[in-house]
């Protein structure tokens, strides 16, 4: 007999990473991942079947569906927000299309095996659009039924694909003779800007936090491209990691919305440069604002309220702002450069 499996799409990076590194230690379920590149050395030992291919390719997921019964997906696969902007396209293929087919996957895999498939989405807080900073600061800590008006791809992807789970989810199907909905149990968490400490920024929207700290840590100067009062929420990347999980063990029946807001902390980018400089009292950061992607920080909520996920499946991340910046990210980032001589 087949046992029941965990998928994880997008497994090469880093919430995949995590997720595999947490749940091998747990020892549940086997894993089976899912990335257009090969695994790490070290992440493929922990994997019961790694397959390499893309999300796009129906015949692949058809193979994964016939050797294992999967009960648990974590979709993270996705092309991220400024790869999106330039592509758009590409990214609505990837990012929409790709989600079409594992819900199509899950909702299979539920209908054969006779019990529901748990899918984890992580969205962004990219699905809000805000119209003005007037706006912005009015609407304070957003709800996750507000100011849903993304002004990039990226964020019309995620909240479309919420969108999308939620219709799996509660209606499917709706006009058939038997009802077919409830056989994905369909959860999203929209993240903040994710900072981790273990991979370089690589020119996101949110990057701007990350980015002076390891630039002051290699002892470089940095222009940061939002003014020094921009803010948006941000969470270290273990309670992404984490919150993804427990999210995943939740009762059903505690669940409330299919779609959570996440936050942890919500500095301005001045905040930001103020604990980077007192870590490193010789960093030279500035501001050179960069209108258009200043203009996307500025769409974005100031805060979010996250008051649904703490209630209904007990969301607590573990770093607040000092504790991120004092005891994970610069602590971190600056024995990575200190071990490499900068």
């Amino acid at each position: 007999m087949r046992k029941p499996v965990v998928l994880i799409t997008g497994a090469g990076g880093e919430i995949g990473h995590g997720l595999i590194e947490q749940l091998a230690a747990d020892g549940g379920r086997p894993i089976i991942t899912l990335d257009l590149a090969p695994l790490e050395p070290g992440m493929n030992r922990m994997v019961a079947r790694e397959f390499t291919g893309s999300i796009m390719d129906a015949s692949l997921l058809e193979v994964i569906r016939s050797e294992f019964e999967v009960d648990t997906v974590f979709h993270l696969a996705a092309l991220l927000s400024t790869r999106s902007e330039f592509s758009p396209l590409t990214a609505h293929e990837v990012n929409v299309g790709g989600t079409l087919n594992l819900l199509e996957f899950a909702q299979h895999e539920a209908e054969s095996n006779g019990r529901p498939v748990t899918f984890l989405y992580p969205s962004s807080i990219a699905a809000y659009g805000l119209p003005s900073l007037e706006a912005k600061t009015a609407a304070g800590r957003v709800k996750e039924d507000e100011w849903t008006h993304p002004t990039t791809m990226y964020g019309c992807n995620k909240l479309y694909c919420e969108q999308l789970g939620e219709y799996y989810a509660r209606h499917y199907k709706q006009l058939s003779a038997a009802s077919l909905a409830g056989r994905v149990d369909f959860r999203a968490v929209r993240f903040p800007g994710l900072i981790s400490a273990m991979t370089v920024p690589s020119g996101g929207t949110s990057d701007y936090a990350p980015e002076m700290i390891h630039a002051a840590a290699k002892g470089e100067s940095y222009a940061c491209f939002v003014r020094p009062d921009a803010q948006i929420p941000f969470m270290a990347m273990p309670d992404g990691v984490n919150a993804l999980l427990k999210l995943a063990a939740a009762p059903k029946g505690a669940l409330t919305q299919t779609a959570y807001n996440l936050g942890a902390f919500a500095p301005t980018a001045d905040d930001v440069r103020t604990a980077v400089v007192a870590a490193f009292p010789t960093a030279d950061i500035t501001f050179t604002v960069d209108t258009k992607r200043q203009g996307i920080v500025d769409s974005w909520p100031a805060d979010v309220d996250d008051s649904a996920a703490r209630l209904d499946w007990g969301f607590a991340p573990e770093f607040d702002f000092a504790r991120a910046f004092g005891d994970y990210l610069i602590p971190t980032i600056r024995q990575r450069y200190e071990g490499m001589g900068k």
